[in-house]
């Protein structure tokens, strides 16, 4: 039975809808994860002795020449976008740590291995116990490991794999606790609104972390990034304390209009939801779901991208187009930025037109994951053959990394419409698979570049990536839907639900004596 609304809660509530409380928290909350988990890749440009790590790989560069020489026969002399001794000079900071380039793929990758395996567990206890509290533990972790890093880093780069793993752990458990909370709360027809607002956080926290882990870096010192980016972050955890609640239901701060609003939009009034929430997930049905499959292929091709663009961009800038340290965060973040503007854009007139009947659920999502994977496809085999053309360079690569902002209103809301009830562990299993790009990538790169940092190199990267975007279209667009799947619920109730179908072909919610003769 719901609880009785005090006072307060019709005080806030009535100014600021709740629910969109909860987006914008939990949009901070992906910031505060994103951006402190790539806070290093621009970190690290200044931790790193690039002068001993490139004497150390002297050998290599000697192996390597003939590879080099025959690719810029190949490919033509564009190979190396040098600079002159003194501009090379002014560009170059050196840090502490003597990394070579493997050891530093693993570093970045390491984030990863706490992340593939936090997943399904969280979204368990996120679905049959508490969302809130999984999400806090993920903000909490996070900035625990990000303050200890400096320490961590100085004493063994062994320490340092620890610090990122514990902070992977906490990440792996963001994207499912997120999809239990807008499962709950989140109307149908401001589903993709509000994911796209909670998700585009991911991106608004990698333009602020890139701009300040580069100024900070920049000015005060490699330490003062993990520092002053740890203590900020803090902040969250008690706002997210104070306002935030599992579901309407629980929630004080929420006018009685906005709960039954929300209530009735979802069918979640009575009791079956929590029920269904808690019982064991149809694996079986699961795994032979083309819908689902199709989510799966669509998600873990498309973070092979977007970890390509997320990581790596700044070592491409850095070792290829030789940008120094403030630039480098400057045109790796502004991407960012301008994707979170298309993608609130793209979710905002897609909830238009199904809410008008206009476009389907399944079109919305189709159309979204098409605009993230071809528009970035395009862009990145542009960026293979336009030499050392720093401004077109940035310009291609903007473009590609905003429209990737499609990718949360398509593929990454779909969860929730086929399958509302396994939402957060439909999602950790996609993310679990979606992960493996997080840590191969990474390795890939610093062994595709180790010792040829050039264009030719880059190339073969880019490469991989295109053919996954191409894998990830067809998929997708062969199978994709928007509508919620018969196991979705349980057995039960999937027979008394048979004929009961929205006009937009969604499953009506079981409501009246019919729902309570089955509970």
């Amino acid at each position: 039975m719901a609880d009785r609304v005090p006072a307060r809660g019709n005080i806030l509530g009535s100014l600021v809808p709740a629910r969109y409380i909860l987006a914008i928290l939990g949009s901070i909350a992906m910031a505060i994860v994103y951006g402190l988990k790539v806070n290093l890749s621009v970190a690290m440009v200044a931790m790193l002795n690039h002068t001993a790590i490139k004497l150390s790989a002297g050998g290599v560069h000697n192996v390597s020449s003939s590879m080099t020489n025959l690719t810029t026969t190949v490919h033509g002399g564009d190979e190396n976008c040098g600079s002159d001794a003194a501009s090379e000079a002014a560009m170059e900071k050196v840090g502490p740590f003597n990394w070579s380039e493997p050891l530093q793929g693993t570093i970045l990758s390491c984030y990863f291995w706490g992340y593939i395996v936090s997943q399904l567990p969280a979204a368990r206890v996120a679905e049959s116990f508490s969302a809130k509290y999984v999400m806090l533990f993920s903000v909490a972790i996070n900035v625990v490991c990000t303050i200890l890093t400096p320490l961590a880093a100085k004493f063994h780069y062994g320490a340092m794999i620890a610090m990122r793993i514990g902070e992977g752990i906490g990440g792996g458990v963001t994207f499912p606790a997120m999809h239990v909370m807008l499962a709950t709360w989140a109307p149908p027809t401001e589903r993709s609104t509000m994911s796209a607002l909670v998700y585009a956080g991911t991106s608004l926290g990698t333009v602020m972390s890139m701009l300040l882990a580069g100024f900070l870096a920049g000015n005060y010192g490699w330490e003062s990034v993990f520092y002053v980016m740890g203590l900020l972050s803090a902040i969250w955890i008690l706002l997210w304390v104070w306002l935030i609640q599992d579901s309407p239901s629980k929630q004080p701060l929420i006018s009685q209009e906005e709960r039954n609003y929300i209530n009735s939009s979802l069918g979640s009034g009575d009791k079956h939801g929590q029920e269904e929430a808690k019982s064991p997930v149809p694996w079986r049905r699961v795994f032979t779901s083309m819908p689902f499959l199709a989510i799966l292929v669509a998600h873990t091709c498309s973070n092979w991208g977007w970890y390509t663009l997320l990581i790596e961009t700044s070592f491409y800038f850095k070792q290829v187009l030789h940008f120094n340290i403030k630039e480098n965060a400057v045109v790796s973040a502004i991407p960012f930025l301008t994707m979170w503007f298309f993608s609130m854009a793209l979710s905002k007139g897609l909830d238009a037109l199904r809410a008008r009947g206009t476009v389907s659920t399944t079109f919305a999502r189709k159309l979204s994951t098409l605009i993230a994977s071809a528009i970035p496809m395009i862009c990145l085999f542009a960026l293979c053959y336009i030499g050392c053309r720093r401004g077109l360079a940035v310009l291609i690569m903007g473009i590609g990394i905003t429209s990737i902002g499609g990718m949360f209103c398509g593929f990454l809301s779909n969860h929730i419409d086929i399958a509302p009830n396994y939402a957060g562990t439909l999602m950790a299993i996609t993310n679990t698979f979606a992960t493996l790009p997080g840590i191969i990538m990474p390795i890939f790169v610093g062994a595709v570049t180790h010792g040829n940092q050039t264009i030719s190199a880059w190339r073969v990267i880019f490469y991989v990536t295109i053919v996954l975007y191409i894998i990830e279209m067809v998929m997708y667009t062969m199978f994709g839907s928007g509508e919620e799947q018969p196991w979705n619920k349980s057995q039960a109730r999937e027979l008394v639900s048979v004929g009961s179908v929205k006009p937009n072909g969604e499953n009506m919610p079981l409501k009246g004596r019919d729902s309570r003769t089955v509970e």
